[in-house]
């Protein structure tokens, strides 16, 4: 049945949308757990008063919002999954993707969300912050003196330090948004750095990330705000350079580069 429309102009929920409303806020507050089934289907026919395809309508609409799995068999059933920033940010990238958005327009919404982050860090800088931001380029420093270029756990050490920036600027909103950013920019700067021919030219340019990346650890433990901004935006600006030269314009956008 074709949901209705109000002499509004508003529409009407169909049943099973309002049955899978009521299960979503329920998973979102957390009355249900993660990995918790639901109650039998005959058990909530009866509470929500509908019928067997109703409901399971409703449990299609929460799988596709990955909010639940459904199990057939008999040892079946719907168990609870707690939302994943991963999965948004997988239908945010294939978003950008179907608008045909040029990796250009990621790269400055990341620089305005990690360069603001920076300055909040730096405006008051927790020593825990300081010393987590110091360790990660040490590790990266004597993993890239020790085995080079190629080592494994390099590429994942830069990124973790991004990560870690916005992390402690303690908006979570930011937070989340930057990790569906950093999931297509750090595919395209994977990209780059294997298309870089040799292992000079891959370990200078880890070298340079790594003087960047110590040199924002310095800014923010003197609480340098603006400096600390300034320092990012411009470390970025300048990742975002190197990642485009070169390239044909159609190559930019999402999803040529990612495909």
């Amino acid at each position: 049945m074709p949901p209705t429309m109000r002499g509004d102009g508003f529409r009407v929920p169909k049943t099973a949308e309002l049955v899978a409303r009521s299960l979503r806020s329920q998973i979102i507050r957390g009355d249900l757990a993660e990995g918790q089934s639901l109650p039998p289907e005959l058990v909530l026919t009866e509470q929500f008063g509908i019928s067997r395809p109703t409901l399971r309508e409703a449990f299609r609409i929460l799988e596709a919002e990955r909010l639940i799995e459904v199990r057939r068999g008999s040892r079946g059933g719907a168990r609870v999954r707690s939302p994943d920033v991963q999965v948004a940010a997988t239908h945010a990238g294939l978003l950008l993707q179907s608008q045909r958005v040029r990796l250009g327009d990621v790269y400055a919404a990341r620089t305005v969300i990690e360069s603001s982050a920076a300055a909040a860090v730096a405006a008051d800088p927790p020593v825990d912050s300081v010393k987590r931001l110091r360790e990660n380029v040490d590790a990266t420093a004597a993993l890239l003196d020790s085995a080079g270029s190629d080592a494994e756990g390099l590429a994942e050490l830069a990124q973790d330090f991004h990560a870690l920036v916005v992390e402690m600027a303690g908006n979570r909103t930011l937070e989340l948004l930057s990790v569906m950013l950093r999931r297509i920019v750090d595919g395209a700067n994977r990209s780059f750095v294997v298309a870089q021919g040799t292992e000079t030219a891959r370990a200078r340019q880890y070298r340079s990330t790594l003087r960047a990346h110590a040199a924002l650890v310095e800014l923010v433990e003197d609480g340098d705000v603006h400096g600390a901004d300034r320092l990012w935006r411009e470390h970025l600006d300048e990742a975002e350079r190197r990642l485009t030269a070169g390239r044909p314009s159609t190559a930019s956008t999402l999803i040529d580069l990612l495909d």
